[in-house]
């Protein structure tokens, strides 16, 4: 396989990565929150800190690295639109992301309380949760947008 082929390949798994991973991060959150159970609650919002780390974390730093290394190898200008509305929806997409990354470790570290005391979820928990609920929708669709632009190339001009 050629240098240009493998960068397409993993920057195609990397944006799946990033979907994936957030559509099973949001899905997993979501189901052990209506349990409203804090053990269960500690444990999956632990894994899912874990997963962000790993694999979301990992990812979004690759993924500006190859595509810039595919643009060039493939001899796409980064003014191109469709690149530049790219980019734009990356860095909305990361504008959600972090503070998500934030809202999901103190939602694992208040579930570990409550579920180490015996007590409920604290209210204030449930504000983050919603906060955190309310973030995922717009980084989703940029990163689902971002994936159609990867796909079509439209031709879009600023």
């Amino acid at each position: 396989m050629a240098f240009g082929e493998w960068l397409r390949l993993i920057h195609v798994l990397g944006a799946t990565v990033l979907l994936g991973t957030g559509a099973g991060i949001a899905f997993f959150m979501v189901m052990a929150r209506r349990t409203n159970d804090p053990s269960l609650i500690a444990h999956v919002s632990g894994t899912v800190v874990v997963a962000d780390t790993v694999f979301t974390a990992t990812t979004v730093i690759v993924q500006p690295i190859t595509g810039y290394l595919l643009a060039q190898s493939v001899g796409w200008s980064l003014t191109e639109g469709w690149i530049v509305l790219s980019l734009i929806l990356y860095i909305v997409t990361g504008f959600f992301w972090l503070p998500v990354v934030l809202i999901q470790i103190r939602l694992r570290d208040m579930a570990r309380v409550a579920a180490a005391r015996g007590e409920r979820l604290p209210e204030h928990w449930y504000h983050l949760y919603r906060i955190w609920f309310a973030c995922g929708f717009p980084a989703f669709l940029a990163v689902t947008g971002i994936l159609w632009l990867m796909l079509m190339k439209p031709d879009i001009r600023f």
